[in-house]
């Protein structure tokens, strides 16, 4: 059971726009990122937001389908589990009901002055993302 996934709209940009005439591979992973990072500043404390900051440490996209300019897509995240400083993420991008990427990505939560790895406190996981520090979504 996972946590309630959030939902990030996108804007396909003209610089989005690779030789091929649709989306470069590599701007799926600015969606992810800019997904993950929305989904923390809105759900979290704003002094966690303060005090800590995310890095990428592995990311497995699985394309799906190209996207074009003007398209509408949603990526829809999902934290999955918390272990450690370590946050687990599945990411979906949709246009309508296509999927275009699916996105299985860690991220470690790092002290916003020290640069260092940081636990995400257990009540700030379960009140604010719905995850224990387990993993596993309140039952109640």
């Amino acid at each position: 059971m996972s946590a309630k996934p959030f939902s990030f709209p996108i804007k396909v940009l003209p610089a989005d726009i690779d030789f091929m005439g649709h989306v470069n591979n590599a701007r799926y992973l600015n969606w992810v990122q800019d997904t993950v990072l929305a989904h923390w500043q809105k759900l979290a404390p704003a002094e966690e937001v303060a005090s800590k900051a995310w890095v990428a440490l592995k990311h497995e996209i699985t394309y799906r389908k190209p996207a074009f300019l003007d398209d509408e897509v949603i990526a829809e995240t999902v934290l999955e589990k918390i272990k450690g400083a370590r946050s687990f993420y599945n990411t979906v991008i949709r246009r309508g009901e296509d999927v275009l990427a699916e996105v299985k990505s860690m991220w470690c939560c790092l002290d916003s002055d020290t640069h260092r790895p940081a636990r995400i406190s257990a009540e700030v996981a379960e009140r604010y993302f719905g995850i224990t520090r387990k993993g596993e979504a309140p039952t109640g």
